[in-house]
């Protein structure tokens, strides 16, 4: 979607929008509502349930709310939320599949408040978590933080990358590369491309006032994935077992403002 479609701000001559200040306050709405459905559907994700019934869940609490789904009817797809389980990179559609004790899934959701997106994902087990797949969400739940770590004016998007790429490799593991962070406010998808791997100082410079998540997919095995016929649904080619955690954040005059924060505290699935 065009940044133009946007009534706020300037856009630079990367195509990004700078917002004002008081955009800020609309996107921590926005995130405080995603963020607090997924506190909700914790403890629906039990072995036993569907995907489609997490789904039902999640369309039930943006209904109560009185807000919008921002997936029913993007490009055709019907679901509010995606639920990508093991294998799954990103963009898992809810249908009829069981969850099975050990399965690891990410739930992303994201909604619409007042004109504005919020938009964040997070992992989540059913049942005992497996040692293998524990490892790996910490690593990628690490490897969002060192992200955003590095967020702060006069920095760049390759610095992002590059914090999110040396911590996944240091501990064996491979970022994907096919899939990236996006700028969002009022629109759902804008510039940057925010990758997760990069050279430090390369990329567009961040600016106070630019909104975008950041969201590493990390796999236990290489970084290549396929897309299903479905158009929507990929997944690692080599079957290995992959994560995500999304946030999104605002960058300020001293770092970042993060818009999705858990309200419970429950972003890290074994907290």
């Amino acid at each position: 979607m065009n940044t133009l479609d946007e009534p706020n701000g300037r856009v630079t001559k990367d195509g990004i929008r700078i917002h004002e200040p008081g955009d800020f306050a609309g996107m921590h709405r926005a995130g405080r509502v995603a963020a607090e459905i997924l506190d909700l559907i914790g403890p629906q994700v039990v072995p036993g349930v569907t995907t489609e019934m997490l789904d039902d869940f999640i369309r039930e609490e943006i209904a109560r709310r009185g807000v919008t789904s921002a997936t029913i009817g993007y490009r055709g797809y019907q679901h509010a939320s995606c639920i990508s389980v093991n294998h799954v990179v990103c963009h898992g559609i809810p249908g009829p599949k069981v969850l099975k004790d050990g399965d690891v899934l990410n739930i992303d959701v994201t909604v619409i408040v007042d004109g504005w997106y919020g938009d964040t994902s997070r992992m989540y087990v059913a049942g005992d978590l497996p040692r293998k797949a524990e490892r790996l969400i910490q690593v990628t739940h690490d490897a969002l933080f060192k992200g955003i770590e590095a967020v702060r004016p006069g920095r760049t998007f390759g610095d992002i990358g590059h914090a999110i790429q040396t911590h996944v490799e240091m501990n064996r593991m491979s970022v994907v590369r096919d899939f990236c962070g996006h700028g969002l406010g009022r629109v759902f998808h804008a510039p940057p491309n925010v990758l997760h791997y990069g050279r430090p100082g390369t990329g567009p410079r961040l600016e106070e006032g630019m909104f975008f998540t950041i969201e590493p997919m990390v796999n236990l095995g290489r970084p290549e994935t396929k897309v299903l016929a479905d158009d929507w649904t990929a997944v690692t080619r080599d079957k290995s077992l992959s994560a995500q955690f999304e946030h999104a954040v605002g960058v300020t005059a001293t770092g970042c403002e993060i818009f999705t924060l858990s309200p419970a505290g429950k972003f890290h699935p074994t907290w």
